[in-house]
């Protein structure tokens, strides 16, 4: 079972082929390929290979499936006493990718 550990958008993720991962918001169309550089750390079987801070010559190749948007996510703020109350909200932007290699 051949995995690896990508960083995209300041996180880390475990992916593997034939996974299906949301990342944020990447500017590539749906249907097109992306490629993410930043492998941290290869693991091939019993072989794992830990990057420093990233291994050289690996990428990880992947197709976007779609983009769209996460649940709301909504915060309160409120200030006792003082009749202050606010609600703001958001919805993060993210982008479904489907991992098809892992290329070493």
């Amino acid at each position: 079972m051949a995995y690896a550990i990508i960083r995209s958008g300041g996180k880390q993720y475990r992916v593997s082929p034939g996974e299906t991962i949301a990342v944020d918001k990447l500017t590539a169309e749906q249907g097109e390929k992306v490629t993410f550089g930043d492998v941290v750390l290869l693991a091939d079987g019993a072989n794992i290979t830990a990057g420093d801070p990233v291994i050289a010559g690996v990428k990880v190749v992947g197709e976007v499936i779609e983009q769209f948007k996460d649940k709301k996510v909504i915060a309160f703020k409120y200030k006792r006493r003082k009749g202050y109350h606010r609600t703001v909200g958001h919805r993060r932007q993210l982008t479904r990718v489907k991992i098809e290699a892992i290329n070493s």
